[in-house]
């Protein structure tokens, strides 16, 4: 079935957000004060600009060449949307913001915008705990419903993405590109993956649009602004996953980092924030406890499946406490739990498997358990 295409009234508001020297808050303060509707607005500009109620560049900054390529983007695809900032569809969150997006390019399932979202952000340079971490509490979030939010890098971005599909779950990403590019371009198949199992890319940025420096603290006030809360897992003080955090914390949203190594860069900025008032969070209940009683539904427990974990797990359990959650010699590991090496070895095998250990050189490492 053919598309419908763009109505007047998201044209005035792409007309409106093409403007590279007037920002939103400007032009909803205009908007405001002639207290015309936008589609009448943009009919009157240049009738505004010659009485000298609105400066010149209000008229001469306006794009119709972005138009074009907006247009052409939201025509390609059924997959393609455009969310004006009266749309019925636009997140009322984003305007909160002081400067709100006046568009929204939207690749997917535009339902996802109001589901109820946690956004988990993190360093690009990611630690195996720190991988295995994400998946743990992107995992679980989207077995509760949740949807994970993040902003589609590279590190702990792309692992709460990648787990909340695996979960069959749902996930979204905010970018600091036009809609019709993909950065890092490695994540290509990634964001493709996202719309097939109902989700979405979302940008605020029109077509065409380079990742530029600037463009990557407006995409994370965005994904501040659309999650209830921000999970921050690994992140150096530095660090524009801080950044999010911060914007969150300024629009009153519950911020949560999970603690680290305190010898470790990765975990400064966690500890930081902590240190500042963010929730110290070490499972997901922890996170879930602090959303809507709607939202949270704590898992029940299967009695005789507990019973048989206990069981198997006394027998391993010396081993497994034997390694920490930084790098570990096998000598170190087999002197701690006193079993010989090729026991050892053999058992570590095993806990790889299961996703309870990595090899890494220089001995193993915990990824999760006791």
């Amino acid at each position: 079935m053919a598309k419908i295409g763009v109505s007047h009234r998201t044209l005035a508001w792409l007309l409106l957000a093409s403007s590279d020297k007037v920002n939103a808050k400007q032009w909803l303060q205009a908007l405001a004060l002639t207290s015309l509707s936008v589609e009448l607005f943009v009919d009157s500009l240049p009738e505004l600009v010659a009485s000298q109620k609105l400066p010149r560049y209000y008229l001469d900054a306006l794009s119709p060449d972005k138009i074009r390529l907006a247009q052409q983007w939201e025509a390609s695809s059924s997959y393609h949307h455009i969310i004006s900032y009266e749309s019925a569809d636009y997140p009322d969150v984003l305007k909160q913001l002081s400067q709100p997006p006046l568009v929204l390019f939207v690749t997917g399932n535009i339902k996802v915008l109001a589901s109820p979202q946690i956004a988990i952000v993190g360093s690009r340079y990611a630690s195996l705990q720190g991988k295995e971490t994400t998946r743990r509490f992107s995992r679980e979030l989207v077995q509760q419903g949740v949807t994970v939010t993040s902003g589609l890098a590279v590190g702990i971005d792309g692992v709460a993405h990648n787990e909340a599909i695996a979960a069959s779950g749902l996930t979204l990403a905010v970018t600091a590109t036009g809609p019709d590019l993909v950065y890092p371009k490695r994540h290509q198949s990634l964001a493709q993956s996202i719309v097939d199992a109902g989700g979405a890319v979302i940008t605020e940025f029109f077509p065409q649009t380079a990742p530029l420096s600037w463009h990557f603290p407006k995409r994370n006030r965005i994904i501040a602004a659309l999650s209830m809360g921000t999970l921050v897992i690994e992140a150096k003080i530095k660090s524009g996953t801080l950044i999010t955090a911060k914007l969150a914390a300024d629009l009153g949203k519950d911020v949560f980092a999970v603690p680290g190594n305190i010898l470790q860069p990765q975990s400064e900025g966690c500890h930081w924030l902590i240190q500042q008032g963010a929730s110290l969070v070490t499972c997901v209940d922890d996170i879930l406890s602090a959303l809507p009683s709607y939202i949270w539904q704590p898992a029940s427990i299967d009695s005789e499946t507990t019973k048989k974990s206990e069981v198997n797990s006394l027998a391993t359990d010396k081993l497994l406490d034997s390694v920490d959650y930084d790098i570990t010699a096998i000598d170190v590991i087999t002197e701690r739990s006193a079993m010989p090496v090729q026991d050892a070895m053999a058992v570590l095998l095993e806990y790889e498997l299961r996703g309870l250990v990595a090899s890494v050189p220089g001995g193993y490492v915990k990824l999760r358990g006791k």
